[in-house]
C-alpha cells in the first residue's frame, strides 16, 4: 500500500532534478566571501555557501570566481561573465537584457566586462556624460582613439584635451550594447567610468545594495 506514495515522491524528485537541470546561471557581484549574487533563470538571489536557491549550490567563492552545482554537476563561473549553461541547456531564462550588481567598497557599483570584445574593469557613474576611459586603458584595449574627434573635458586638474570616439560594443555579462559613444583622456584611471551613454540604454532600479539595468530597446 506504499507503493504509490513512494513511487510518486520518486517521480517528484525526479522532475526537480529534471527543472533545475538546464539552468543558465551568471556570478553577478559577491557579498564579501560567504555569499555571492547570482543570476539564477533571469532573476537575482544572494546566495550563501552551502546554500542551495532554486536547485543551485554555491559550493566555493574566490577572487573573481564562484562554484556552483546542480544535480551533482558543478561549474565555475567568472564575474561579470556571460551566463553558464549548467545541465543540458535545455532550459533559458536569461533573455540577455538585465544586468543585475551588487555594490563593493564603499558603495560603488563594479563590474568585470568587455568592450570590442577585449576584458576590461568598469565603475558604474551615473555622473559621467559618456563612457570615460585613460589612454593607457585605450591603448590596452586595441582602440582607434586617436582617429576620433578632439575635444575638451573638465577633470580635477582642470580642462585637459581628450578624444572621443564610438565603441562598437560594450558587454557586460549576457547584455550586449553597440555603438556607445565614449571619451579618452590622459592621466591614470583605475576603471572604466561607465556614464550615460551606455546607461541610459537602460531602466535603472536600486534595491539597497543591488543594482538592476533592464534594457530599453
Amino acid at each position: 500500500m506504499k507503493t504509490a506514495p513512494r513511487l510518486a515522491a520518486l517521480l517528484l524528485a525526479a522532475l526537480s532534478a529534471a527543472a533545475a537541470w538546464g539552468q543558465v546561471v551568471s556570478f553577478n557581484g559577491s557579498l564579501g566571501d560567504k555569499a555571492a549574487l547570482l543570476l539564477i533563470n533571469g532573476e537575482p538571489r544572494t546566495v550563501s555557501v552551502g546554500q542551495q536557491v532554486r536547485g543551485v549550490t554555491l559550493v566555493s567563492m574566490s577572487a573573481g570566481a564562484a562554484v556552483i552545482e546542480i544535480a551533482g554537476h558543478r561549474q565555475s563561473l567568472q564575474l561579470g561573465a556571460s551566463p553558464g549553461r549548467v545541465g543540458n541547456g535545455a532550459a533559458s531564462g536569461s533573455s540577455g537584457r538585465q544586468i543585475v550588481l551588487s555594490s563593493g567598497s564603499g558603495g560603488h557599483f563594479t563590474t568585470t566586462g568587455s568592450i570590442n570584445g577585449r576584458t576590461t574593469e568598469f565603475l558604474v557613474d551615473t555622473g559621467a556624460t559618456l563612457v570615460a576611459l585613460s589612454q593607457a586603458e585605450a591603448e590596452r584595449l586595441n582602440l582607434p582613439y586617436r582617429d576620433g574627434r578632439r575635444t575638451q573635458t573638465q577633470t580635477a586638474n582642470g580642462i585637459v584635451p581628450a578624444m572621443m570616439l564610438t565603441l562598437a560594443s560594450v558587454r557586460i555579462g549576457d547584455v550586449e550594447v553597440r555603438n556607445v559613444d565614449a571619451i579618452v583622456v590622459p592621466g591614470q584611471m583605475s576603471m572604466v567610468l561607465l556614464g550615460n551613454s551606455f546607461l541610459t540604454r537602460f531602466q535603472m532600479r536600486r534595491d539597497n545594495d543591488v543594482m538592476t539595468l533592464e534594457l530599453r530597446y
